[in-house]
Formats: structure tokens, sequence, C-alpha cells
């Protein structure tokens, strides 16, 4: 009998430090999961207090944003849909840890209670925010194990690596991505506010961007064979829309083991896309039989610092060109 389990990812267009009006979609659309059976319902990177717009936030500000988890009003809200829908839900926010210190942090609420909480690896968006040091990957009721990577955390081959070595049989992969200005000459680039205000009398102009090489374009040269080379499902959530002078490109999907869309929505409106994860495929997928045939010991220098190394605000603002030289002998085979 194939095992399946049925999963939602959305994409919305937030309101910057507007926790009310966030929270007010988020539980529009996990009343709307319930009607359809959600069991995991993913929801983008800080949807609870509004993204592009820390940047420019004063430390005081970002602070007010924040919240502890253990006492955070806007978790205990989802905390209780959760445990009415029996549903596993996660939602991005600013996190003042017990340590004082603020975090870009992603919380999955959990229908019998516990909260799993992932402090994004590499966060750039403030000064005041603090990466966080730990991999996240949890058992959930339905005999699969969950693992949560934040946005740039994705990019990183090393993270999904890892996160799936863990255990993880889903990847939960909530970001605030498209539009951006990439510094690489193929990467994302702006898209035209201009599209995004002219999208009720010219659709199929905004549909083109957000499908073209600054969103969904450049999501394929990549998402896929996170999915693909690890042997998970992916829920990719993203922000849509206007984003302090950014647009969000949406594309909202989901994945499965072999790197194939199942779902994904092509729209600019606040949407949820869902689909039943086949959890059959996992065992013989690709990527599973691949990590297999690992070899460990040829990996070490994964754990090596090469010397080049920045934090997440050098390595995601900084205009030097990035130097990959290091002194080392050439590596030969032993042939004898």
């Amino acid at each position: 009998m194939k095992q399946h389990l049925r999963v939602a990812t959305v994409q919305f267009h937030h309101h910057a430090s507007d926790k009310q009006y966030n929270l007010s979609v988020i539980e529009t659309f996990i009343h709307q999961a319930s009607r359809q059976g959600i069991r995991i319902l993913a929801f983008p990177e800080m949807c609870i207090t509004g993204y592009w717009h820390v940047p420019e936030l004063s430390h005081e500000e970002v602070t007010v944003l924040a919240e502890r988890i253990d006492s955070s009003p806007s978790l205990a809200r989802i905390i209780s849909l959760a445990k009415k829908f029996q549903m596993a839900i996660g939602v991005g926010l600013i996190e003042q840890g017990n340590d004082g210190r603020l975090y870009n942090a992603y919380a999955i609420c959990m229908p019998d209670g516990p909260v799993h909480v992932h402090r994004k690896l590499h966060a750039f968006e403030h000064p005041s925010l603090v990466s966080g040091d730990g991999f996240t990957v949890f058992d959930t009721p339905w005999g699969v194990r969950v693992g949560i990577l934040i946005c740039w955390d994705n990019n990183l081959v090393e993270n999904v690596r890892a996160t799936a070595l863990l255990g993880a049989d889903i990847l939960v992969a909530p970001h605030q991505t498209g539009g951006t200005h990439s510094r690489s000459p193929y990467a994302m680039k702006p898209i035209p506010v201009l599209l995004w205000e002219n999208r009720y009398h010219d659709p199929v102009a905004l549909a083109a961007a957000l499908q073209g090489d600054s969103g969904r374009g450049w999501l394929m040269r990549w998402l896929p064979a996170r999915a693909h080379d690890n042997g998970l499902f992916v829920l990719f959530s993203n922000g849509v829309g206007l984003d302090n002078g950014e647009i969000r490109t949406g594309n909202a999907m989901i994945l499965d083991p072999y790197g194939r869309i199942i779902e994904e929505t092509g729209s600019f409106e606040d949407t949820m896309v869902t689909a039943d994860l086949d959890l059959d495929l996992l065992s013989m997928s690709t990527g599973r039989r691949w990590i297999h045939g690992r070899r460990p010991e040829l990996y070490g220098i994964l754990c090596e610092s090469q010397g080049y190394e920045r934090d997440a605000r050098s390595a995601r603002f900084s205009t030097e060109t990035p130097v990959f030289e290091k002194n080392t002998p050439s590596v030969t085979p032993d042939a004898t």
C-alpha cells in the first residue's frame, strides 16, 4: 500500500512590521489548509515580521520586532491552530534568544505541542542578527523526518547534504527571494517595480518576469538539484510582490526526491499549492542511492577552512571579486 502525506506551501505578500496583518493572512491559509486535510504547511521566511525593510531599521527597532519563542504571542496563535487541526505549521520571525541575541528564525509548530526552531545559518539581513550554528531535523507523527533551512542556507550545498545525512525526508525551505541585485553577471537582477504596480493592467508582463531568469528560471538552476542529489521532498515557500523596492517572485512549489516539480504556482497573488507526497519514492530515489556510495574518508577538505571564508553579510554584500587561491600541493592518485 502506498504511503502518502498531504502537504502545502504558501506564497504571500507580507506587510512590513505589521504582525497583525501578516498573522491574519497566515491564519486564513491555515483554515484553508485544514479543510484540505493538510498535515505539513510551510510559510515564507520572516513572514510574521516582514523582510526587506529590516536592513533599514535600528537595533532598537529590530529588537521591538523580535519575540522569545517560549512567550511569543505570534507563535501562541499558530500553536493553538496546529493543535486544533493536527497540522505542523512553519512560520518565520525574528527571535530574541534566551542569550539576548537576535536571530532570523523559523518555527515549526507541531500538533502534539513541541515547537522546532531553526536559526538561519547565514543571516545577513541586519548587523544585529546573529547566524545560527546548528542543523534542525526532527521526527513527525507521520513517520517522516523534517529538516529546515532558511533561504541562503539552501544555496550552500553542504547544508542540504548535512540535513539529509541527519535523516531528513522532507526539507522545508522558506525564502524571500527573486528579483534581488546579484553581483554575479548571470544570476538574479531587479525586476522593474512598474511591472508590479501595473500587475492588474498587464499581468502577462509581470508573469513573464516572475517566471524568467530573475525568478523561476534562477530557481531551476539549483533548487531541483538540492532535492534530487539528496533524495528529499522540498517545500519551497516564498514571498511575492513589492518588498521595499525589490519584487519577490513567489514561485511556491513542491518538489519530489527526483527533483521533479509536483505542484507550483505561476500566480502573483497570495496562493497556496498542495500535494500528496508519495513517500514510497524516497527509498530508491537516485540521490539516496548515491549517498550510499559516499566515501567520507575523501571529504576532509569540506571541513577545513580555505582561508577566504567570510561572514554572511560580507559574502552577500561585498563588492570585491571572490578569490579561491590556496597554496596546496597537487593531488595525484596513488598508482602503486
